[in-house]
């Protein structure tokens, strides 16, 4: 097996990248924990109330109450994804998730001790809990694993987040067996564990250093983050590395402070936002949930025992850690783009797949086991793309100063279609019985088409590259660039000229994206795009190599007033 392309994976950066997908694990624990004991807890729901009120509670209250536990996990998680970014520059990634903990330990305790207590409010109080914990993990977790990790693997130690997620899942659903921990008397202790990931973190952690980036750029600890990078790196050799750190503290001095209102007014911001935020919701409205929520009665309907059913359910958590795994050394060779949008593809046929063998099962026999195959399939293509691609390239696409704000926007999106599609979800199945799918596949559809028109590739490029691709609509910024590159190659422009031409610039952004963009081609010898800019000059766009300068453009004409 070829391992070139693990080229940097040093013993202290794999160790620190395990300490912090533990938060991503409790994620996917929680996730999935509530599931398996869902008659347990209702019977729990049922003996408290009698014993509370003496007369018996209703069924449709009961279930009331139990959905409430569920869905109060992802409005904590709301909370906790809102917040992500000030926590995250108040106290640094690695303080963060370190105070995190807390929160973890808090909530697993109180659900633990729900059934001693005589007292459901508690259930409620540390699903709440445990659900804030779990947003700050979703939003601290991504941060600190793309800011430690070197450029050639960002990709795929991205991917390691998902992985997390999908194995708390799996350990979920096995623990949540009857023969294990699924009975009356061990449903709290199955939720009590949520410890456990919090507890392993609180003494792993504190060894690992803070992320290079924030001591550097946000602190203004240049030695500490040479420590910091010498750690990680294994290698006294890090000046690319503080090189490309103060490229981007010049660029946050241009940008810092950025609140989330500043980040969604901002033009050049605006168009990685979006894109953040739709790759979010291209993971939420992609009807895993409902996969998920199906994958029990599928089973059943294709002839398999209830208990089978059960154990076949596990395995579609096997197959998403399996996937997973495949998908890690993919993601920075084949990119985040395709890999995105093959999984999108894929869910979407055989999201009609699984409509189709709803329509027809009860006519043919052998199409129950069509359902199964394409359940499965569904899942493949999940893991492949959807499943991680959105946790790491909301945070690539965000230089320092904006991305805790960026990621608390996507994270907060993320849990609300979370939470509801959760809620409306059986509301939905109701409404459309066996076509209950079609609206995922209508999303999975405009997903496909939006990565496939707006999405960039961020394989094997820096912040400051990805930032560079996104320029105002108007194109002046990049016509700037443009004007710089013309002395490339031999006839660099002095560092008069250069300061000169970055000045100006009236907007600091523009000038973060001439540095950027200035940088890239003349290092990497890339081609970039060119366009005209004004009314006097056609806005269509052309590629040029950095190899030959391309033909001098007229100068822009800017309005006195020009932002």
């Amino acid at each position: 097996m070829d391992f070139t392309g693990f080229k940097g994976l040093t013993f202290f950066l794999s160790y620190s990248i395990f300490s912090a997908v533990l938060g991503m694990l409790q994620f996917g624990y929680n996730t999935g924990v509530i599931n398996a004991p869902e008659t347990n807890i209702e019977y729990f729901m049922k003996y408290v109330y009698k014993s509370r009120y003496g007369e018996d509670i209703q069924d449709e209250a009961v279930q009331r109450l139990y959905s409430l536990a569920v869905s109060i996990f992802a409005i904590g998680g709301m909370l906790g994804g809102f917040i992500g970014g000030m926590v995250a520059n108040r106290f640094g990634r690695k303080g963060g998730l370190l105070l995190n903990n807390i929160l973890g330990i808090g909530g697993g305790c109180l659900m633990g001790f729900t059934k001693i207590s005589n007292c459901y409010e508690m259930l409620f109080f540390g699903r709440f809990i445990i659900g804030v914990n779990c947003g700050l993990n979703t939003s601290l977790v991504p941060m600190y694993i793309s800011e430690i990790a070197p450029l050639n693997l960002r990709g795929g130690l991205g991917t390691v987040n998902q992985l997390a997620v999908t194995v708390g899942l799996l350990l979920s659903q096995v623990l949540g067996i009857e023969q294990i921990l699924g009975t009356n008397e061990g449903w709290p202790l199955l939720l009590g564990l949520a410890v456990c990931p919090a507890l392993l973190q609180l003494v792993l952690l504190p060894v690992c250093p803070e992320s290079p980036r924030y001591l550097l750029i946000t602190k203004q600890w240049e030695e500490e983050a040479r420590k910091a990078l010498r750690r990680l790196r294994a290698s006294n050799q890090v000046e690319e590395d503080i090189e490309e750190m103060r490229a981007e503290e010049r660029a946050q001095q241009a940008e810092a402070s950025i609140s989330m209102m500043e980040l969604i007014c901002s033009p050049t911001l605006r168009s990685p936002l979006i894109i953040g935020v739709v790759m979010q919701l291209s993971q939420q409205l992609s009807g895993i949930n409902a996969v998920f929520y199906y994958s029990t009665s599928l089973f059943t309907s294709s002839g398999l025992s209830d208990e089978s059913a059960k154990f076949a359910t596990i395995g579609i958590g096997a197959i998403m850690v399996g996937m997973t795994l495949v998908s890690i050394p993919l993601m920075d060779r084949t990119g985040r783009r395709t890999l995105h949008l093959y999984g999108l593809g894929g869910m979407f046929i055989f999201s009609i797949f699984i409509t189709i063998s709803f329509l027809i099962k009860e006519m043919i026999d052998w199409m129950s086991y069509l359902s199964v195959v394409s359940t499965l399939s569904f899942v493949v293509f999940f893991a492949v793309g959807p499943g991680s691609i959105p946790w790491m390239i909301t945070a690539e696409l965000f230089s320092q100063g904006p991305r805790p704000a960026a990621m608390s926007i996507a994270v907060l999106v993320n849990w609300m279609a979370n939470f509801l599609v959760g809620i409306g979800f059986p509301s939905m199945k109701s409404a459309l019985d066996n076509y209950t799918f079609l609206p995922f596949s209508v999303f999975l559809a405009i997903f496909w088409i939006f990565t496939y028109k707006k999405v960039p590739e961020t394989k094997n490029k820096t912040f400051e590259e990805i930032l560079a691709i996104f320029r105002h609509g108007n194109g002046r910024s990049m016509l700037n660039c443009v004007n710089a590159l013309e002395h490339l190659p031999g006839t660099e422009p002095t560092v008069g000229e250069e300061k000169t031409q970055q000045d100006s610039f009236a907007n600091p952004f523009e000038q973060q994206l001439f540095r950027s963009t200035y940088s890239y081609c003349s290092r990497s010898h890339h081609t970039y795009p060119i366009a005209s800019a004004g009314s006097e000059h056609s806005s269509h766009h052309r590629r040029e190599s950095c190899d030959r300068p391309p033909p001098p453009l007229p100068p822009p004409r800017f309005p006195n007033n020009a932002v």
